[in-house]
């Protein structure tokens, strides 16, 4: 079951080629790497780059791969494929591969991507990525993918998005700690006794309803979100032709 993530940006087509091939740009949007690095390019080969990612303070999982790119095609889209793997031991990816699509439209670009990879660990890596792993890179690549849009369409600095997103999701927590921890009735629902009947009651429907948007309310329109990505393709997709080319160098 491979990953699927599409947005659609409202930004210039050159610019979103620039701030997702740029390795020093792309590592600031993209929540899946720390650190991105091209590595020196023997002539007539494929770009080869370095990644890493910080699983904990005190832990780095690296790997290395290899990317080729078409920035012009007929059709007025570009695309962009890489193939990857990480020897680390930690890693429970161990090889993948994956592209990037974008088409251009009236209104902008829908920038696309779909990938897939190999895990270890035998049967226990194969559970942990359908159960764990495999969900959270999705959400993290719909996640990063909603954080370029806002950089590229509102300027927003994929710094400060993580800085909404962050502050977002502390309040939501404590409205949430508040209504689970806090004694009822309220002392904001104390207030309206003389006019209840029963402020208990009161206080616990208050309470549901602020539960309630502390879960399911929509990110607000500066903070970076998952949910305003497609994660399934709607139509049959092909794999590109430039990452077929990449295979014999794999």
């Amino acid at each position: 079951m491979g990953l699927y993530v599409e947005a659609h940006i409202r930004a210039d087509l050159d610019e979103l080629w620039e701030r997702t091939q740029d390795p020093a740009q792309h590592r600031r949007w993209d929540l899946r790497f720390s650190e991105i690095d091209y590595l020196p390019r023997a002539e007539g080969k494929p770009q080869r780059f370095r990644y890493a990612v910080r699983v904990l303070p005190f832990l780095t999982v690296s790997g290395t791969g290899i990317a080729a790119g078409e920035r012009e095609r007929p059709d007025g889209t570009r695309t962009s494929a890489l193939r990857f793997a990480s020897p680390h031991p930690l890693s429970l990816l161990a090889r993948g591969s994956g592209y990037w699509r974008y088409v251009p439209d009236a209104h902008g670009v829908r920038f696309l991507t779909g990938y897939d990879y190999r895990p270890r660990w035998g049967v226990f890596g194969a559970l942990t990525d359908r159960l764990v792993f495999r969900p959270l890179m999705g959400w993290a690549t719909a996640w990063s993918f909603d954080r370029l849009r806002l950089w590229l369409e509102r300027g927003i600095t994929p710094e400060r998005a993580r800085a909404n997103w962050l502050a977002e999701l502390a309040v939501r927590a404590l409205l949430l700690a508040g209504c689970l921890t806090g004694p009822w009735p309220h002392p904001a629902v104390k207030v309206l006794e003389p006019f209840a009947a029963d402020a208990d009651h009161l206080g616990l429907v208050l309470s549901a309803l602020v539960i309630s948007l502390a879960l399911f309310k929509a990110p607000l329109a500066r903070t970076p979100a998952a949910r305003r990505c497609l994660r399934a393709p709607a139509a049959q997709t092909r794999t590109p032709r430039v990452l077929r080319t990449l295979e014999k160098h794999g």
